[in-house]
């Protein structure tokens, strides 16, 4: 095997969630061009059925599924249908989730759970499920999880985001220390990227800002986490675990400049 052979994916099956559109199905469409079959999960069929679509062109399988992560039972449903299709999960990336900033005095406690929820426990529920499968079908079997710089560089009204990224960094390196030596977990910190996420929150003047504070001097695009993905998941990384890869355009801090608690930019 070549070097560059070791950046493929033939033969394996991938479950991404929140591949609909996004990071998601930018890391769908990647691993499908390295080699692999897809099982995508995301709440949207229309958004899911138009990323399979890309996937087939390149003449690769996916499995459409909608599947919403916070109902603990659909994301049974999502390994299941994967096994019964594929009979076998080799890569796993827990790809949903998200929580807007928000000062923490206009959030309530109710919310903050939400966050946590939606960013790490669905993560640990579908890695729950999946590794006995990955470990079974024999395979070196990737989770990977997307984290955040917002889970180590604090800054005002990230508190829910921060904290639930900051665990799902936690959570990553626990679980690859538990399912070594059969099973790799890692992690990307992802940074600010263009995703329509972002664009809910993104006027000219604070894209401007964004790019001036990030030391790359422009904003990440979505392939610029796929291309992470794809080397974390590949045979390219078969000696690396519990690390959590940054691909945030050198961010020692956050770019986005919001206000504390009592006046003041973070």
């Amino acid at each position: 095997m070549s070097l560059m052979d070791k950046f493929r994916l033939d033969g394996k099956t991938a479950i991404v969630t929140g591949a609909g559109k996004g990071i998601g199905a930018g890391i769908a469409i990647a691993f499908a061009e390295a080699g692999a079959d897809l099982i995508i999960g995301a709440r949207t069929e229309e958004d899911l059925n138009r990323v399979a679509g890309d996937i087939e062109a390149l003449g690769r399988r996916a499995l459409v599924v909608p599947t919403d992560v916070l109902d603990y039972a659909q994301l049974q449903n999502l390994a299941d249908r994967a096994m019964a299709e594929f009979g076998r999960i080799d890569i796993l990336v827990n790809n949903a989730g998200g929580f807007p900033p928000k000062p923490v005095l206009e959030t309530s406690a109710r919310e903050f759970e939400g966050a946590f929820r939606f960013n790490v426990s669905t993560a640990f529920e579908m890695s729950r499920i999946c590794a006995p499968l990955m470990k079974d079908s024999g395979s070196d079997g990737n989770i990977l999880n997307i984290s955040s710089v917002a889970g180590h560089k604090p800054t005002p009204c990230f508190a829910a985001y921060g904290t639930a990224k900051g665990a799902l960094s936690l959570l990553t390196q626990e679980l690859a220390q538990e399912f070594a030596p059969y099973l790799r977990v890692n992690a990307i910190a992802v940074g600010s990227t263009k995703t329509d996420a972002l664009n809910t929150v993104l006027s000219p003047e604070i894209e401007q800002t964004m790019v001036e504070l990030t030391p790359m001097a422009r904003l990440g695009e979505v392939e610029d986490i796929a291309l992470g993905a794809l080397y974390l998941c590949t045979p390219a990384a078969s000696y690396v675990t519990g690390e959590i890869l940054a691909v945030n355009g050198g961010l020692e801090r956050l770019n986005m400049q919001m206000p504390r608690a009592w006046g003041g930019m973070g």
